[in-house]
């Protein structure tokens, strides 16, 4: 293990350990990473005794400057291209209605023990003498080899005490393709109310990263089967389910919408992409009706949808700002490019739909692929095609009428001054006729000639022009 110890932090650390006759041990993430080939920046850093005292001293030594944290019992330094969190072993113990933990002075044993799962419990030694030795008690590296989520101790007691770590556990083994021991799921599904005791914003913060991982529906299953996602986001519980009449019925709008999820994620990083695949059908429930001799509707889904957007992203603690805006507007406008791509594409429902998306057509367009579940090949490649011509003419179009992030060439100041009349419905009047006009194709997308349909319709509700343009 020591050629993974090789940066100067490590030296540091060992001679200091030494002088001041203390054990030091790189402990957590930065040693379970080493084992999954992946780079860390992050070392946390165990000592037993004093970890501020400690710190301070490795401080001064490295000519760097200590952020400490009294309340918390830690202290952090940047070297170099790590950051390193210092803290004095501990035990802790919980009371019911907190997470946050009563902490007594402790050994390694104890610190290893109050580690959340058996992967994140490995240390390595930085004294002299036992440098770079492994210490596994509980077999993580086993764990890793199995790609198995456990936790050291009883996991009832472990999620009970600290009930983020159930959203914890499902986040790795999302973001690492793992498994949760059995016993671990059985003890998270007798925990679920405990989540209640957890903050939205600690909650959320979990839920992003398991957005962000590769293949978030392996978080989002852990979350339904153990009953936390009916808890935390029953909004998105309600798209579960197939319902029949007369022998008719329709997708599980639930799986439909993990595998939008997965599909994105593999052309896009961006997490508000990802949560408006998420949420592109979250109205289909309050929209659903049957039809005799049709079936199954959710008309108006995506208009329903998008003006959900902002209490869900108000109950999820999620941004109220463009953020916010862009999901909304993604959910209002998914359909659109399917409509244009299932029938024949007229220019003016391009320029509409381009005028519309503006600078985020592209995300609206990956959006609408990703939509595409059926696991008819036919269809798919049908799909695909008519998309490939939609963007095609998106393009000629764009080059053409220049319609992104468009306004009209004649503002309301225009039409105001050219009539000599103050603000009011006909202004608002001709700005719509000149957009509509403009969007149809029946005038080109110029002042000019926008100028000279504003002067012919302000003549057909008796307004004369006052000042030439």
């Amino acid at each position: 293990m020591k050629q993974h110890l090789q940066h100067p932090v490590f030296s540091t650390i060992s001679k200091l350990a030494a002088e001041h006759n203390v054990q030091a041990y790189a402990i957590g993430g930065f040693v379970r990473d080493i084992f999954l080939d992946r780079p860390s920046k992050d070392i946390d850093i165990v000592i037993i005794g004093n970890g501020i005292q400690f710190a301070e001293s490795v401080a001064q030594k490295l000519k760097v400057k200590l952020s400490v944290f009294k309340n918390f019992g830690t202290a952090s330094l940047k070297y170099q291209d790590l950051e390193v969190e210092f803290v004095g072993a501990r035990k802790e113990s919980y009371r019911l209605d907190s997470r946050k933990p009563i902490i007594e002075n402790g050994t390694l044993d104890d610190d290893q023990k109050r580690r959340d799962f058996t992967i994140n419990a490995l240390a390595l030694s930085l004294r002299p003498e036992s440098f770079g030795e492994l210490l596994d008690p509980f077999n993580g590296i086993g764990d890793l080899e199995q790609k198995l989520i456990r936790t050291p101790l009883n996991p009832v007691e472990t999620f009970s005490d600290d009930p983020l770590r159930m959203m914890r556990a499902i986040r790795f083994a999302s973001q690492l393709h793992f498994k949760i021991d059995e016993t671990a799921v059985e003890a998270i599904k007798s925990n679920v109310e405990r989540i209640s005791i957890i903050s939205q914003e600690r909650i959320t913060e979990e839920m992003n990263k398991i957005i962000l991982s590769a293949k978030p529906s392996i978080g989002f299953n852990y979350l339904f089967d153990t009953g936390l996602l009916h808890k935390i986001f029953p909004q998105m519980t309600a798209l579960y389910g197939v319902e029949y009449i007369d022998g008719k019925g329709h997708k599980d709008n639930f799986y439909h919408t993990l595998q939008v999820l997965d599909n994105i994620c593999e052309t896009t990083d961006d997490l508000w992409l990802r949560w408006a695949a998420i949420l592109h059908d979250i109205a289909k429930p309050a929209t659903k009706r049957f039809e005799p001799g049709h079936g199954w509707t959710f008309h108006g889904h995506e208009d329903r949808g998008a003006r959900m957007v902002p209490k869900i992203f108000t109950q999820l603690k999620l941004p109220l700002n463009e953020k916010m805006k862009f999901v909304q507007k993604m959910v209002q406008l998914h359909l659109r490019p399917i409509v244009l791509a299932q029938s024949i594409v007229t220019d003016s429902a391009v320029r509409r739909l381009l005028f519309e998306a503006g600078e985020d057509i592209e995300s609206l367009m990956l959006l609408c692929k990703a939509d595409i579940t059926t696991k008819n090949e036919y269809k798919v490649k049908k799909y695909r095609n008519n998309f490939e011509l939609v963007q095609q003419k998106l393009k000629d179009v764009e080059e053409r009428d220049n319609m992104r992030n468009w306004q009209p060439p004649v503002t309301g100041i225009d039409i105001m001054e050219l009539f000599g009349i103050k603000e009011g419905r006909e202004v608002g009047i001709i700005k719509n006729q000149i957009r509509e006009a403009i969007l149809e194709g029946e005038i080109p997308n110029s002042r000019e000639e926008a100028i000279k349909y504003t002067i012919a319709k302000g003549a057909e509700i008796g307004l004369k022009v006052v000042v030439k343009e």
